[in-house]
Order: structure tokens, then sequence, then C-alpha cells
């Protein structure tokens, strides 16, 4: 099986915090989408089995018209296999998701919405500088489900300046009495040249308190684990049958094509990304020449990679896979680590995977490089 993500690099303003390939000059989208569904053809041979997801990212992929979608379904229908197509993932901002857009999208083979919801209090998204307001927010989610779509995941970010504890756990409610049977949630980071970052450096807005993440991180797992939620990996919780497809596909080391500006792929060998450029994108594209670079990984950044993102899920770390794929000084090096981690009670075994304690998750980054390998 294999996934295709499709960027739209389109946002109708920026958020204080993001540091995505975007614009919010929308006048060379129909180019654009032009040239994704020329890139589709492209590439159409990078991948010789059947889709079994999509998922257009972004960037805000609910701003595309009748139109463009449609190209880009019908593009794909006819350049790949989709008989084992199982999930196709749109996310949208609440404040794109009215009567009139939701009964369109109905009509689409989409059956998956990610919802960027991020708070459902004002103070909180004038922060972050979102395009909806609160009251959008939560009518979005009631629209959706009113519509048919049950399928529904939406994202909550914790630990900024404005949400505090109390706020955090009126979040988290919310979206439990609103029965969305998946969320994502994150830290509020501060990435360089970012509104937030220049912010924070002029004094208009206070740092983010890590120890209060930390709090908040632990509010989190706590409310949803004992609302029958599933952490399935560190940032997302699922009910069950609700897990992310195609995000579970990433994980476990799935190919999947990325199309688009900025766009990664990944088959195993090597990771490609496209260039973070629309206009020479689509340049680039029309020139029937793909807008990428490739790096190849070799053995060691195959095994650390194998080790952070298995850390970060349920999966864990497959010790069959590490016994029978890599070079023994890596194997050496990942079993002296391993036995402290496990003395030091921050991983345990099960099955003959290596997975994460409850109380050090929040810490999976860190445990995860002290069993990378390095030259």
């Amino acid at each position: 099986m294999a996934g295709i993500y499709i960027h739209i690099p389109f946002c109708k303003q920026k958020c204080s915090y993001c540091d995505f390939h975007f614009s919010t000059n929308l006048q060379h989208k129909s180019n654009l989408i032009q040239a994704i569904n020329k890139e589709l053809e492209i590439r159409k041979n990078e991948i010789s089995t059947p889709l079994e997801t999509i998922y257009f990212g972004g960037g805000t992929p609910s701003i595309l018209n009748e139109i463009e979608l449609e190209s880009i379904f019908e593009t794909i229908y006819k350049n790949y296999s989709t008989k084992n197509l199982k999930e196709i993932t749109l996310e949208a901002n609440p404040d794109d998701l009215n009567k009139e857009k939701l009964n369109f999208l109905k009509s689409t083979p989409i059956n998956r919405f990610s919802i960027g919801v991020q708070s459902f209090f004002e103070e909180d998204l004038k922060l972050m500088n979102r395009a909806h307001n609160a009251q959008e927010a939560e009518t979005s989610i009631k629209l959706a489900q009113d519509f048919g779509f049950e399928n529904i995941t939406i994202d909550l970010i914790y630990g900024s300046t404005t949400t505090t504890n109390e706020v955090w756990k009126q979040n988290l409610q919310k979206a439990i009495a609103l029965n969305v049977p998946h969320i994502s949630s994150y830290a509020l980071t501060v990435e360089e040249k970012t509104i937030l970052d220049h912010q924070i450096k002029k004094g208009i807005t206070k740092p983010v308190d890590e120890d209060r993440q930390n709090e908040q991180f632990q509010l989190l797992v706590d409310t949803l684990t004992s609302n029958n939620f599933i952490q399935y990996e560190i940032s997302n919780f699922g009910k069950e049958n609700y897990f992310s497809l195609h995000n579970s596909n990433y994980w476990k080391g799935i190919h999947y094509l990325g199309i688009g500006p900025s766009a990664h792929s990944y088959n195993g060998k090597t990771r490609a990304w496209n260039i973070a450029n629309n206009s020479k994108y689509i340049q680039t594209i029309n020139e029937n020449k793909l807008p990428q670079e490739i790096e190849v990984l070799n053995e060691v950044e195959q095994f650390n990679e194998m080790i952070m993102i298995g850390l970060r899920t349920i999966y864990g770390i497959d010790l069959n896979r590490i016994n029978s794929e890599f070079s023994q000084p890596l194997v050496n090096s990942f079993y002296q680590e391993l036995n402290q981690l496990i003395n030091e009670n921050l991983v345990e075994k099960k099955e003959n995977r290596i997975i994460l304690k409850p109380e050090a998750k929040f810490f999976a980054d860190g445990i995860a490089s002290r069993l990378f390998y390095i030259d």
C-alpha cells in the first residue's frame, strides 16, 4: 500500500506560530493547482502499489473551490490505482466549513476532516492570529456532523501564555462533549522568524512556560485516556477504529508521495522534498522537470529514524527489525543504552517491542536521542 500527501500552500492569513510554507496571495492559485495535477501525472510510476490514503494538507486545503478539488481527484483516479483507497483526509479551517461548502464536500470522495480548531477560547485564538473565532470553532464541528461526517479529528494547542490549566481543561471537555473521535494536540512552539517569535523578542508577548506545558500535556493524557481515547502516538489520540490511517502508515515506514511545493516523499531508502517556492515550483513543473532534492538515507539515518518514530507510537521499536536489518555496531550501541533506559524506568519491553513508560512520553524525543547511533 502507499499514500499521497498533497500540499496546498495557501491561507487567508498568517498564524502567529506557523513556519510552514504557504502564501496569502491567491493570485496564482489556479496555476499552482494545474502544476500539482501535472506533478501527479509525471510521478505516477513512482508508486507501483494501490493507494490506501490521500491527505490534503497545508496551508489550508479547504480554501480550494469545487473545480480545483475535483480536478485533483480526476487526476489521481486517472493515474493511480485506487481500488484499495480507504481514507481521504482534508485539512479545513472552521471558517471555511459553512453549509454550502459542506454540501459540496459531501459529494466528493473525502471521508475524513482534520479541523484546525486550536482552541475554543477567543483569547487563545487572537494570540495565534487564527482566521476563525470561538463560535466558528464549535459550529464547524456540529455542521460537519450534521452533514454525515463522523470521522473528524481536531487540532488543539496547549501551553500558550493565554492558556491556563483551567482553560485547557475546558478545551478538552468541550472536544469530548462534541463527540470528536480523534484529537491531535501539540505544545505551542516558538519557531524562528514567526510572528510569535518576534512578539516574544520585543516583549509584546510572554515566552512560553515549559513547566506549564508539561502540566497541560499530563492533563491532556489523563483526560483523554479516561474518556476512551487511545494515545497511539505522542500527540495523537483516537477512539477505537478512528486512528489516522495515513499518519499511522508514515510512522510504520510505508511509502508515500508528497505533491506540491515543500512536500516531502519517502520510499524506504530515499527522502525527497520539493522546493518551497510557489513560482519556482510552477515554472519547473511546466518545464516537465521535478523541483526536488533527493537524499539517500544511509544505514545510520535509517536506524535513527526508526528509533525516533517507533518511540513516539504505541507500536514501539521492533527488536526483530533492529536485530535483522542493521549492522552489529549499531545493534550493540542500541542495547547498551537500552539497558540503561530500562533501569531508569523510562522504557519497557513488551512482546519484543520497546515502548515508552507513560510518565516518560513528554520526553520522548530526548529519550530517543539517547538511542541514536552517532558516527
